[in-house]
């Protein structure tokens, strides 16, 4: 009987509005016949990612492409894999013979050392190899000193301490995703100066090991063939990486991610200028780091998505409603403090203005 090659994984992380989404799109359409699973960890209710990557059929039917995405409700997947990351890996393993590789997206909020070790399980380690940790860095964040999109706000209250003199908990999660990594893609590279992208280069390798490699993009666009295939057995190695991180799970009291919120909203159809004018005043006074969801315009036959991070907005009709779906607005936000009845109620008198 022949024995089947361990299936090749690649880990996705970064930070939120990094592009990590993009980049797996980006895999997907051009995927070259090769059979491939997803994974998303989806940081909010709807699972909003999920839909986006459904869309990436690559030629299969509806019914295919729904079958190789699993979408894993909680967004904190560091401490989630227990509970609902080994069951989708099972069903994995049982159809390796069936795969060619496993794409993993990470929440922006996500640690991916708990994720590469728990690929030293044996139930897993038997059957699948980390190919690669891939860490998408968003650069004009970085080199704003920010680290994420529009992070300012979420910073605010814990930085209230001048005298502080330790490292801020983003520039931490930020060292931590690097700290795992395998592959850096410095993303976003044609929207700063060469200069500026220089310094990015030379702060990200502060906190890499030697051999890990830096690449720059745009839009996420770089070549498959350099995105898989990398043979890091990233599980062998990683309890050699050291992260901020690591003394938290030895008492779960410390773990700090819920200082993170993901509120969902349900609208009926809007106005798609007065919409987004609401979601632009709704950042700017609330901190809000991302926006994603699907609004309904009135007399128009098409789903418009939305996704914004700070006040930039990206927005497409993707596809017409179907003749039994309701035409409603559905939103997540991502932020800090959100209180998701203020925020429900700004958003309605605005529309209703």
């Amino acid at each position: 009987m022949k024995t089947l090659a361990k299936l090749p994984v690649t880990i996705v992380t970064g930070f939120l509005g990094s592009g990590k989404t993009t980049l797996l799109r980006h895999m997907l359409d051009n995927a070259q016949g090769r059979r491939i699973a997803v994974i998303v960890n989806e940081f909010g209710e709807l699972g909003i990612d999920g839909e986006i990557l459904k869309q990436c059929s690559i030629g299969c039917t509806e019914e295919e492409a729904s079958g190789r995405v699993y979408e894993l409700a909680n967004g904190c997947l560091c401490c989630t894999v227990q509970e609902e990351f080994f069951p989708v890996m099972r069903e994995l393993v049982a159809r390796r013979g069936d795969l060619d590789h496993i794409l993993i997206e990470t929440s922006g909020l996500a640690l991916p050392k708990p994720l590469v070790q728990a690929f030293q399980w044996p139930e897993i380690r038997s059957a699948c190899t980390v190919d690669a940790v891939i860490t998408v860095v968003d650069s004009p964040a970085v080199a704003a000193g920010t680290f994420a999109a529009f992070p300012d706000q979420v910073d605010a209250q814990r930085k209230l301490d001048p005298n502080l003199d330790h490292e801020s908990p983003l520039h931490e999660l930020f060292a931590d995703q690097l700290a795992s990594a395998d592959l850096v893609i410095l993303n976003k590279a044609d929207l700063i100066s060469a200069e500026d992208l220089a310094r990015v280069r030379l702060e990200v390798a502060e906190e890499l090991p030697p051999a890990v490699k830096v690449i720059e993009a745009s839009s996420g666009r770089v070549p498959l063939d350099v995105l898989i295939g990398l043979g890091a057995g990233s599980e062998e190695h990683i309890d050699s990486r050291h992260s901020h991180h690591d003394h938290h799970h030895e008492g779960e009291d410390d773990h700090d991610h819920d200082a993170f919120d993901s509120i969902s909203i349900e609208l009926p159809q809007a106005d798609e200028s007065l919409l987004l004018d609401a979601l632009t005043q709704l950042v700017v006074k609330h901190g809000i780091l991302r926006v994603k969801g699907f609004a309904a315009i009135p007399d128009k036959p098409m789903r418009l998505l939305i996704q914004g991070v700070g006040t930039r907005f990206d927005k497409h009709f993707d596809r017409k409603w179907g003749t039994d779906e309701a035409r409603t607005t559905r939103l997540v936000l991502i932020g800090q403090e959100l209180d998701a009845a203020l925020l429900e109620a700004h958003l309605r008198a605005a529309l209703s203005a």
